[in-house]
């Protein structure tokens, strides 16, 4: 299927640089381009694209152009995809576009747009609802203090524990010393920022503002940063400071979700519609999953991947996945109550959960960095997926014998699945009649 882009730059030679590196695609076509903040919004208006690419500056002032009419298009046209392209890698640019949720909303370096397929990805993932964030821009988020070369580099570190508000015991236990050292650390620092500030030394005083707007946005950072990574992974990234491709293997609970003849669906659509139906869909089970203490790993496509037990381990991730499954289940029922009004198709689910051990990591290249979890489990709960129609959830059997509550389930008849040579056993509820 072809997705239609309507693109934006004030610059001549940039805009047609990023249109034919669009062209180099056959699933990409370009409908317009625009040069400033009227041409964009009154071009994208008339040719409704499913998404729009745009710089951040541009006429008239030269301030946020791009990310304003990118906003005014989407609330015009519910479910259009924006890519901002910038040369600015600021993390509060990335907090102005996605102050509203990331979902549909892609964020890349204009340096970079050339890598490999970046670009193309992205215009598909914000297509779909799906969100990307340039590393640089991540790395910008984790760690808003940066050098300017007036603090050696163990007081850059302190100075960064501070600005992410890492609590004295923890700084201590990161420096191996003791609390009361560490706090007489953190004074020295400051006594040299202020002693810096009051000679006029300019590097000081940009020091102390960077400071003061990273514990003020840290928490808002923190928000946005959360909703384009895993529930529960930024922080981890904050406070544990993990590194890409660090493995550690837990027993999780796995949910997979799928829509039931979403091939079909989406033919008979119109791709506009059919976009803000996923980005509904998507955000009533991100919702449903969370609320559950599980964490939504990814949405490929109509299918929605959660794992109960990570990045955190708890006891009790079989029956929290089990209840997400009905509270899903519950979600789309009622928006699919909406929709009949409406005169749009039901999303109907099948659901499948499995627990076992993974392996989870963050893992990470130049393009794009993911939380992921994989094993056996992970492709177990795909095949279970499989087996359930419109409104069930199928349980392996290890989940099923790890709950304190069984539901009124169907045995299914153990099964050979792809990747397994013993029959596999499962359990189906609600319980066919």
């Amino acid at each position: 299927m072809t997705i239609t882009v309507f693109l934006a730059d004030d610059n001549l030679l940039v805009r047609e640089g990023v249109k034919a590196l669009m062209e180099l695609s056959d699933d990409l076509e370009v409908v317009g381009v625009a040069e400033d903040f009227d041409g964009l919004v009154a071009g994208a208006t008339d040719a409704q694209p499913q998404v729009v690419v745009t710089d951040i500056r541009m006429p008239p002032d030269f301030q946020r152009e791009g990310i304003e009419a990118a906003k005014l298009v989407r609330k015009r046209h519910p479910g259009t995809g924006i890519v901002i392209l910038s040369q600015y890698d600021d993390p509060e640019y990335a907090i102005a576009l996605l102050s509203d949720g990331a979902a549909g909303y892609a964020y890349l370096l204009k340096d970079r747009v050339a890598e490999s397929d970046q670009l193309a990805r992205a215009i598909r993932e914000v297509a779909t609802g799906g969100s990307m964030l340039d590393p640089k821009i991540v790395e910008a988020l984790t760690r808003p203090v940066t050098s300017d070369g007036l603090l050696d580099r163990a007081e850059e570190r302190l100075l960064d524990m501070v600005a992410e508000g890492t609590p004295i015991k923890a700084i201590a236990v990161a420096l191996a010393t003791t609390p009361a050292d560490a706090d007489s650390r953190i004074e020295t620092l400051f006594v040299k920022l202020a002693q810096g500030l009051s000679g006029g030394d300019h590097a000081a005083l940009e020091r102390l503002r960077t400071l003061q707007r990273a514990i003020a946005s840290r928490e808002e950072q923190g928000e946005e940063l959360s909703r384009l990574l895993p529930g529960g992974v930024a922080e981890k990234l904050r406070r544990d400071g993990r590194r890409i491709g660090e493995t550690e293997e837990l027993v999780v609970t796995v949910l997979m979700s799928d829509i039931r003849g979403y091939s079909g669906i989406a033919e008979q659509s119109d791709p506009t519609s059919l976009a803000g139906q996923l980005n509904r869909h998507r955000a009533e089970m991100n919702r449903a999953i969370i609320a559950h203490g599980g964490t939504v790993m990814q949405f490929v496509g109509d299918a929605v991947m959660a794992v109960f037990g990570a990045p955190d381990p708890v006891a009790d991730h079989a029956e929290q996945a089990t209840v997400a499954a009905v509270a899903m289940h519950e979600a789309q029922a009622k928006v699919n109550a909406e929709w009949s009004e409406q005169g749009l198709s039901p999303f109907g689910l099948g659901i499948g959960v499995s627990t076992g051990p993974v392996a989870a990591a963050l893992l990470g290249s130049e393009e794009r960095i993911e939380y992921s979890v994989v094993g056996d489990t992970v492709n177990l709960t795909q095949r279970l997926q499989q087996w359930g129609e419109p409104g069930e959830t199928v349980l392996s059997e290890p989940t099923f014998a790890a709950l304190t509550s069984q539901p009124d389930c169907d045995r299914l008849e153990p099964a050979v699945v792809k990747g397994r040579v013993a029959p596999v056993a499962a359990y189906r509820f609600p319980k066919r009649a």
